[in-house]
């Protein structure tokens, strides 16, 4: 008789087992997806520009960029008479930053809705300074 609670017991948790095997499959499915469109930032609203509208923003190209890209953003706000310490926490310098990655004119980020831009300021900012 114990025999047989042992294997009941063994049977019902290995269905609980492949149970949460799918809920955990299932999850990194979601993850992944989630992972292919991290640099994509979304807006609450569309957001038209020149006769242009646009739901988001693809800011994936900052993977190829690299420190001479960063080097020239902080030049153009040197140029502009802005100085600031962290030049890469500002939101003009991910203004520029975005603009290279989307290879979109900066004037589109800069017309963004405050909300939105911030968006983007986070997402460039995060890029930097968050973990992998």
């Amino acid at each position: 008789m114990d025999k047989d609670k042992i294997f009941e017991q063994d049977q019902q948790q290995q269905k609980k087992d492949q149970e949460a095997a799918v809920i955990t499959t299932a999850d990194l499915e979601a993850a992944e997806a989630e992972e292919e469109n991290k640099y994509y930032v979304k807006f609450r609203k569309p957001f038209i520009w020149e006769d242009e509208t646009y739901e988001g923003v693809d800011l994936s190209g900052m993977e190829d960029l690299s420190a001479r890209d960063m080097i020239q953003a902080q030049r153009i706000m040197e140029k502009s008479g802005s100085i600031n310490v962290l030049p890469e926490m500002s939101l003009e310098y991910a203004c520029i930053f975005a603009s290279k990655a989307a290879k979109m004119p900066v004037e589109f980020f800069q017309a963004l809705p405050p909300k939105e831009a911030v968006k983007v300021k986070n997402r460039v900012t995060n890029f930097f300074y968050g973990e992998e």
